[in-house]
């Protein structure tokens, strides 16, 4: 039985500091920084991420001061960092993978081709399922890549910026909202008045 932990007496800032920031949600949380607030308030266990592996739980079980325990295979399974690689040829530049991809490692415009920046991939695999046109693969490059604490920091960067750039394009799109509606209320009034116009007996006068 995989019990949850007592509440941790470590920030979630700390905990979050030693994840490995791919973003990947297998945890069963959205983001690295909500798996870490759930160990916090011992609402999750250490060993929920599979792209941490066994180091990354050693790494929790330090920070944390719970005991150590294998990776629940639930949640998947350790292995080499995959990349995305998409077949250009193939691609239809529907921008799905580019919405889906929570650390913006890909690029390109609607109808046009997009390509992965492998330099910023966390082999997350996000992007894989929204394709509509299975033109996403995961690959494993050989010598297998690395992922350095560097890169985690970078990762968690690009994730912060992408959320607050949403948070700002869904602020503007509620504050748009009611002029919307207020410019369809004036058209809705202005086609009942030509409607009236048109049907309205015309005035033939004095015969």
């Amino acid at each position: 039985m995989n019990r949850l932990p007592p509440r941790s007496p470590i920030s979630s800032d700390a905990i979050d500091a030693v994840l490995p920031q791919t973003q990947c949600t297998r945890c069963g949380y959205p983001c690295c920084r909500d798996y870490a607030q759930a160990i916090a308030r011992g609402e999750a266990n250490i060993n929920q991420c599979p792209p941490g592996g066994d180091a990354g739980i050693h790494a929790l079980s330090r920070v944390t001061g719970l005991p150590y325990t294998p990776l629940n295979a639930s949640h998947g399974s350790e292995g080499p960092r995959g990349l995305a690689l998409i077949d250009e040829s193939r691609c239809i530049g529907c921008t799905l993978c580019i919405k889906a991809c929570p650390v913006d490692a890909i690029v390109g415009g609607f109808k046009f081709m997009h390509t992965v920046l492998t330099a910023q991939c966390t082999g997350c695999e996000l992007c894989v399922a929204p394709c509509p046109v299975n033109c996403i693969e995961m690959v494993t490059p050989e010598p297998a890549l690395g992922w350095t604490e560097q890169d985690a920091a970078a990762s968690r960067d690009r994730f912060k910026k992408r959320q607050n750039r949403l948070a700002r394009l869904n602020a503007q799109d509620a504050q748009s909202v009611p002029q919307r509606d207020q410019m369809a209320k004036i058209l809705d009034r202005a086609k009942h008045r030509a409607r009236v116009r048109l049907t309205a007996p015309k005035d033939r006068g004095p015969e």
